[in-house]
């Protein structure tokens, strides 16, 4: 039981640091696209960090707290790729420094 509490929380924390790297992309980032890349990011590994670790604390939640990672592993980067196809459509420049 201590050790499925010891992975829960470093699950979490995994979870938490992706996020906060993710975050510093976003402000670091040069353009709409790079920090779309990052926001992805954060929104894919870290939630889904704080989701299975939080399933890992709570057994009670498990099922729902991992249906609810996959959907968002199924869906959250496909929202990523339909703002970034469309500040494309409309002209939104890319850096050139890249």
């Amino acid at each position: 039981m201590v050790i499925l509490q010891i992975l829960g929380l470093v699950v979490l924390w995994i979870g938490v640091g992706f996020s906060v790297l993710g975050i510093v992309g976003m402000i670091r980032m040069p353009d709409l696209y790079c920090r779309l890349h990052a926001s992805g990011k954060v929104s894919t590994v870290g939630l889904c960090g704080l989701l299975l670790g939080t399933a890992l604390l709570m057994p009670s939640a498990a099922l729902k707290l991992v249906a609810l990672a996959i959907f968002a592993v199924l869906t959250l980067p496909v929202g990523t790729h339909a703002i970034a196809a469309a500040a494309y459509r409309h002209g939104v420049p890319m850096n050139k420094a890249i």
